[in-house]
C-alpha cells in the first residue's frame, strides 16, 4: 500500500468518526470504506466518491473537513497540509501574550495579524458561546452563542497589545453590531475579548479615543468582553488566505473597499464640520 492510499484511508476513517461530519457525508464515506475493505478497486471507489461529493463541493456546501478531504483526492490541496494546532494548547513563554478579536468572518482576520512582526501564531476559531467544541455549521446557524474570532499569540518584546488593538480597528466596522460587511448575524458581531485588567484598560481607552476622533457617522458599538473558552475551528478554516487565495482576495477586496468608503465618509464629516466652524 503506498503512502497516498494509506493517508486517504486514514482520513476516511477519521472523517467517519468526526462528529462534525454530516450524516449523509458519513454514509458515503462508509460505503467507500466498506467497498475498499471488501476488495474493490481503490482508485475506482475514490473516483466514485469524488463524483458523489462534487455537486456539493462546487457549491461550497460540504462540511469544512470533508472539503479538505475532497481537495486532497482531487489534487487541489496537499495531502499533508493539516494545520498544526499544538501551539494553541502549549504553555506560553514569559514574554508571550494572547489576544482574541472578533471582527466578522475569520477568513479575513488572519493575514493582517499574521504578517506583523512579533506574531507567533494566529488561529481561527469560536468563542463566547455555551456549547463545547462547536462546529462551523452550528456557529453560523446561530445555535451556540459563539462568534467567529481569531486568537493571536504575540511576542511582547516586538509588538504590543496596543499595536494589535490599533490594527483591529483598521480591519473592522465598529459601528455595526449586527455583523460585519456582507456577513450578518450574531456570530459575526465585533468584540474585543480581554484576558485581564491591563488589556481591558488598553481596549477601553483605544475605543474612547476612536469615539472622540469623530471619524464615524454612527456610534461605536464594538463590545469589550472577558475572554471565554476559545475553540479552534476546523482545519479548512485555518490560514484560509493561503489555501483559497482567489476566494480570499475577492472577499478581502470587498472588505477593503467598504472600509475605504467608511473612512471617506468620516473624513468628509470632519472636514464639513471644520468648514462650518471657519465659516
Amino acid at each position: 500500500m503506498n503512502l497516498k492510499r494509506e493517508n486517504i484511508e486514514s482520513n476516511i476513517y477519521n472523517l467517519i468518526l468526526n462528529p462534525h461530519t454530516r450524516e449523509w457525508e458519513r454514509e458515503q464515506l462508509k460505503t467507500v470504506q466498506n467497498g475498499i475493505s471488501s476488495g474493490m478497486n481503490f482508485n475506482v471507489e475514490i473516483d466514485k466518491l469524488e463524483a458523489i461529493l462534487r455537486p456539493l463541493a462546487v457549491r461550497n456546501n460540504l462540511t469544512p473537513d470533508v472539503t479538505d478531504f475532497y481537495n486532497q483526492i482531487t489534487g487541489k490541496q496537499s495531502e499533508t497540509s493539516v494545520f498544526d494546532l499544538s501551539r494553541h494548547y502549549a504553555k506560553d513563554e514569559p514574554y508571550q501574550e494572547r489576544a482574541i478579536f472578533a471582527g466578522g468572518c475569520f477568513w479575513c482576520m488572519v493575514e493582517p495579524f499574521e504578517k506583523r512582526a512579533g506574531i507567533v501564531a494566529v488561529f481561527s476559531g469560536y468563542t463566547g458561546g455555551h456549547v463545547d467544541n462547536p462546529s462551523y455549521e452550528q456557529v453560523t446557524g446561530q445555535y451556540t452563542g459563539h462568534v467567529e474570532a481569531v486568537e493571536i499569540i504575540f511576542d511582547k518584546r516586538v509588538v504590543s497589545y496596543q499595536d494589535l488593538v490599533t490594527l483591529y480597528w483598521q480591519l473592522t466596522d465598529p459601528t455595526d453590531e449586527s455583523g460585519q460587511f456582507a456577513d450578518r448575524g450574531d456570530s459575526y458581531r465585533p468584540v474585543i475579548f480581554v484576558k485581564d485588567q491591563e488589556q481591558r484598560e488598553i481596549a477601553e481607552k483605544s475605543k474612547q479615543e476612536l469615539e472622540n476622533a469623530g471619524m464615524y457617522t454612527k456610534p461605536i458599538v464594538t463590545r469589550i468582553e472577558p475572554t471565554a473558552k476559545f475553540w479552534p475551528a476546523e482545519n479548512f478554516h485555518q490560514e484560509f488566505y493561503k489555501k483559497n487565495p482567489k476566494r480570499y482576495q475577492h472577499l478581502e477586496r470587498e472588505r477593503t473597499q467598504f472600509l475605504r468608503y467608511l473612512r471617506f465618509k468620516g473624513w468628509f464629516k470632519m472636514n464639513l464640520r471644520r468648514f462650518k466652524v471657519i465659516k
